[in-house]
């Protein structure tokens, strides 16, 4: 199986690289579009910015190439919110794959941004992608945005209000915590994507 990693300059990608190599799974690391156009499968980690992440997308020259692809996609962390219409963050115009826009997390007493740490899922519909995951299984959360809950939402989680913890619009999938960071839920999750 073809599975490549974007390298779009995420600072977690040697991480989520050894979260695939433990599922037996070697991504190969890459910027070059004719081998992201030819895997089977495409990841599109990220930590950092919109801003920055999508700037180095169009640096890249990736930004139609990703909106054209096919095969399954998964954008994890800011990659999920990469693939979303708009961020708040920087005003940013990002790949417009998944109609929503993240938004930061409304600031108020006793709510920490950004959300981090463990939180429960809270699975919204079924999908392969969240085969054998049960309501209120743990996943490893940072982040100051959050995509909101919609049609595109298989989970979510709660921080100050419910959000969007994994998405699907077609072909192209997301999941907001780290699934490198999220033990045994995370490796679940992306034995799931592997085997769509």
């Amino acid at each position: 199986m073809g599975v490549v990693l974007v390298d779009a300059g995420g600072t977690n990608i040697g991480s989520v690289r050894y979260a695939l190599q433990r599922l037996g799974v070697d991504a190969a690391l890459t910027s070059d579009a004719a081998a992201i156009r030819a895997a089977d499968k495409v990841i599109l980690p990220g930590v950092g910015a919109a801003g920055p992440g999508m700037a180095r997308l169009r640096e890249l020259g990736l930004v139609d190439l990703l909106r054209s692809l096919s095969q399954p996609v998964l954008g994890v962390c800011l990659g999920m919110q990469l693939l979303c219409a708009h961020s708040e963050e920087g005003d940013t115009e990002c790949l417009g794959l998944i109609p929503a826009e993240a938004r930061r997390f409304a600031e108020r007493p006793g709510l920490r941004v950004p959300h981090m740490g463990w939180n429960g899922l809270s699975v919204q519909r079924q999908h392969p992608l969240l085969q054998e995951l049960a309501t209120g299984e743990q996943a490893y959360f940072v982040h100051s945005y959050a995509v909101p809950v919609g049609a595109w939402t298989l989970a979510s989680a709660d921080h100050g209000a419910p959000f969007s913890a994994v998405v699907a619009c077609g072909n192209f999938h997301g999941m907001q915590f780290h699934p490198e960071r999220s033990a045994a839920v995370g490796a679940k999750l992306l034995r799931n994507f592997l085997e769509l």
